[in-house]
């Protein structure tokens, strides 16, 4: 039989999760179309403290998804490790994006979109934010509900 670590206390789970979005690069980022096809991408990111910001090339299906409704799903970690963020997107043009945050995703990902216009960057503010491990930290996985944080 597998040994389980012990249940994550709220607080743990929540430094985990802003571990992970200051330390992670990439992550899956889920739309649907306006007719329910899903899209599941991988996209780089970088978090502000409050928002997630990503790029994609304007005609992919992720940034097409993205309008009207706004409404995405963004995953990171392993199946064993989740963190699910789901929330609103919109698009910002690069020539919109103020220079801090075209700075920062620049200098954490060695990629600088501003200025080419087949690309948009797409800034998520989360509304729900759910992370657990095993079974065991199930009953405790809310950490944000209408984007704020419960712990």
């Amino acid at each position: 039989m597998t040994e389980r670590e012990p249940a994550r206390s709220p607080e743990q789970r929540k430094q985990d999760v802003l571990d992970r979005l200051e330390q992670d690069d990439d992550a899956w980022v889920a739309t649907a179309s306006h007719d329910g096809v899903p899209c599941l991408v991988p996209l780089s990111f970088v978090w502000d403290g409050e928002t997630l910001l990503l790029a994609t090339r304007r005609t992919n299906p992720t940034a097409v998804n993205v309008t009207p409704s706004g409404e995405i799903r963004v995953s990171l970690g392993h199946t064993r490790d989740v963190v699910l963020i789901e929330g609103t997107a919109e698009i910002v043009e690069g020539s919109a994006l103020p220079g801090a945050s075209g700075d920062a995703f620049a200098a954490k990902l060695d990629w600088d979109l501003r200025g080419r216009p087949a690309w948009v960057y797409l800034r998520i503010t989360p509304r729900t934010v759910k992370a657990w491990r095993e079974e065991n930290e199930l009953a405790g996985r809310d950490l944000m509900t209408d984007g704020v944080w419960l712990v």
